[in-house]
């Protein structure tokens, strides 16, 4: 049976608001319009949605929602059209102001960092209410940089008294005796990301003098050893390459008023031929212990450059293939 289209209006009284949601020569119409396969057009201070009524009232929601925001001052920029049909597209009961405006932390460049994704808002309130939160997913779903933006608003607002941003050496392709310098040298390669995070949150000037003073410490992981942690937010990346005795070490170094964020991807491990992942066994052993929570990423919750979720799905459907031949 064939279902016929349908149409749907939605009246904009300030029009200040309708050319924010309408965007620069219609960019954010036509971006809903591919999503979402309607078509929308605008007439004075009305728009009009046509197409399969399913997706027709999906797209009614999300302009309605998308006002919303904007009442609110939230700046809407291209990508966030995308962020929120997945968002609704996943939970059509979903307030988009639920997730969008849950400010994490301003950046020194005015920019508000706030989740995108409902696995991100998850997270974001895991790391509010727990002591040591795992995100696990597919690269370029804000696991890392969610966690450091979280850690800077816990310094500022003087929740802890340091940040401590750890990664494991591991090697990739190149051996770290072959690399130039002194150890510190050698492992700054594999920090490198750590860096970028809190220089993008804080700027240059700002987070190196914080490194400086001792207030933010960027190390690899073998340096965790014989130590206790109290009073800082620490965050262990790339964990998927961590083995089940480093894992046990770093989640042991916690102390007093800390908390931990470990984030990794199951997919991505660096780890030579049969040596188990710590990560791996962290998700079995701790499973259900208080205080601990476990937030999952998917490909849909990847918020880079489009063509990023495109690699995902591809490797992950290849990945399955795979599984089914052998």
């Amino acid at each position: 049976m064939e279902v016929s289209d349908t149409s749907s209006r939605l009246r904009i009284d300030d029009r200040g608001l309708a050319a924010l949601l309408l965007g620069q020569q219609n960019r954010n119409l036509k971006q809903l319009e591919r999503l979402l396969r309607v078509r929308v057009s605008s007439r004075g201070s009305e728009l009009f949605i046509e197409g399969d009524p399913l997706r027709v009232e999906l797209a009614q929601r999300l302009l309605e929602q998308l006002l919303e925001l904007l009442r609110e001052g939230y700046p809407l920029y291209p990508p966030d059209i995308d962020y929120a049909v997945r968002i609704l597209s996943a939970d059509s009961r979903a307030r988009l102001k639920d997730v969008f405006l849950d400010t994490i932390f301003v950046s020194f460049r005015k920019k508000i960092i706030s989740p995108k994704s409902l696995a991100q808002k998850s997270y974001i309130d895991a790391i509010r209410g727990n002591d040591v939160v795992f995100g696990i997913g597919p690269a370029g779903t804000g696991k890392t940089y969610l966690a450091m933006a979280m850690a800077v608003s816990f310094l500022m607002q003087k929740e802890v008294s340091r940040i401590v941003l750890v990664r494991p050496a591991v090697e990739a392709g190149e051996k770290l005796g072959f690399l130039p310098g002194d150890l510190v040298e050698k492992v700054n390669p594999y920090l490198r990301p750590l860096y970028d995070a809190l220089y993008d949150m804080l700027g240059f000037e700002k987070g190196q003098g914080l490194i400086e003073k001792g207030v933010v410490e960027v190390a690899p992981l073998a340096f965790m050893r014989g130590r206790t942690l109290n009073d800082a937010f620490v965050i262990l990346d790339e964990a998927q390459n961590t083995t089940p005795e480093q894992m046990k070490m770093f989640l042991t170094r916690l102390g007093f008023g800390s908390r931990a964020v470990v984030t990794g991807d199951l997919t991505q491990t660096d780890l030579p031929m049969g040596k188990a992942s710590g990560l791996i066994e962290a998700v079995q052993v701790l499973k259900g212990v208080e205080r601990i929570a476990f937030n999952y990423f998917s490909d849909a919750d990847v918020v880079r450059h489009p063509i990023v979720q495109a690699i995902v799905q591809a490797y992950d459907r290849a990945g399955l293939k795979k599984a089914k031949e052998n």
